[in-house]
């Protein structure tokens, strides 16, 4: 079975037409009115029996397509990530999606949370006190993050964590997993910064973070803001979230 990804539509009104990208092979499905009038199928060169044609306006392929056949990402160290935190105009968003990060399993707040039930931190910590001066000046940070049913030790950490992000002025939600397929999210994990620049984590099959991947594409960037606001949508107050999950335990 593919994996596709949505890509784009220019309709006002149904979603349709529409592209889909399958993120392995890289081919792009394009979905819109078959082409069924026999005159019509006639005049196409090379078209067989197990082929189909569809119409889709000229529009959905130079603003939706791809504009390169070899995606080259643009990766950036560490400190070029961190520096979006302080030069951000408006808004910094994340979408988390992995069960763990093998970041977090390296902390000791981690283990001391395994051992208490509760996750130590320290206010003084530089991150902290950015986002409170960021949104101090009015500046909007948030995030939501997918966690699986029952949560994985991970995610029950982050959980608790969550209290203390939202006191230094982070929107911290949450959304089961399960409505966040059905609502379409995509498997990545992102920060989104003024929605024009999406900073895309890799991560390798241990769940360690492989690169920082730049993304400033304005189709991809309407993709991950269509993403946001989904998100969005569904998500709830983290405190809401950690409620539903002490009532399942």
């Amino acid at each position: 079975m593919r994996q596709l990804r949505f890509t784009g539509t220019d309709s006002k009104v149904d979603g349709c037409p529409a592209l889909h990208t399958d993120v392995v092979s890289r081919e792009v499905i394009v979905q819109g009115k078959p082409l069924t009038d026999p005159d019509d199928l006639a005049q196409l060169r090379h078209f067989s029996d197990a082929e189909a044609a569809v119409v889709v306006p000229a529009e959905l392929l130079v603003n939706w397509a791809p504009k390169e056949i070899e995606h080259v990402p643009d990766m950036v160290d560490r400190d070029t990530f961190r520096r979006l935190f302080e030069t951000f105009e408006h808004t910094a968003w994340r979408l988390e999606t992995r069960r763990g990060y093998a970041s977090d399993r390296e902390d000791p707040d981690f283990q001391a949370f395994l051992e208490t039930g509760c996750a130590p931190f320290d206010d003084t910590e530089p991150w902290f006190k950015n986002i409170r001066r960021q949104t101090a000046a009015g500046k909007r940070v948030g995030r939501v993050r997918i966690a699986d049913n029952p949560p994985t030790q991970n995610q029950r950490f982050l959980l608790d964590y969550a209290r203390h992000s939202a006191a230094a002025g982070e929107d911290m939600r949450y959304l089961w997993r399960r409505d966040a397929d059905r609502a379409g999210l995509p498997a990545e994990d992102f920060w989104l910064f003024d929605s024009r620049i999406v900073a895309l984590f890799h991560f390798d099959d241990a769940d360690a973070m492989t690169g920082i991947e730049l993304i400033t594409e304005p189709a991809a960037l309407v993709r991950y803001s269509i993403a946001r606001d989904a998100a969005m949508h569904h998500a709830i107050p983290y405190e809401y979230f950690a409620a539903q999950v002490t009532a399942t335990d």
